[in-house]
């Protein structure tokens, strides 16, 4: 098995996309959706969905559901005066994954959902 690793880029709180929309399950629900300029991520009260729009037009899609029970350790860092973007990084069971959001995304929000969910 291998080891997963991203770094992705967020901010602006949105309106869940279709392509996550299309992608709940019966009885999930939306309690954060963020996006970047072509990315959406949504926080259920299942998983972590990120849709990772790719090539030229973005109509490739590439989605990452991340389940609670897969994450370990996570971590939220807050925007300073000179370092203008928060972070969230999430250790997983086999990878790592380092969330940067704008100063629009709320950061703390954001560690108190994954907190609550991950002690679930």
């Amino acid at each position: 098995m291998g080891y997963f690793e991203a770094t992705w880029v967020l901010g602006v709180e949105c309106t869940p996309s279709n392509d996550i929309l299309e992608n709940l399950l019966d009885g999930e629900e939306i309690t954060y959706c963020c996006q970047s300029i072509r990315d959406t991520a949504a926080f259920t009260n299942l998983r972590f969905i990120y849709c990772d729009s790719q090539g030229i037009t973005g109509t490739k899609k590439e989605i990452y559901s991340i389940p609670y029970r897969s994450i370990n350790i996570f971590s939220s860092e807050n925007a300073g005066m000179i370092d203008l973007t928060s972070e969230i990084e999430i250790w997983l069971k086999d990878g790592h994954i380092k969330i940067h959001l704008n100063r629009q995304a709320d950061v703390r929000y954001i560690g108190k959902l994954l907190a609550f969910y991950i002690t679930q």
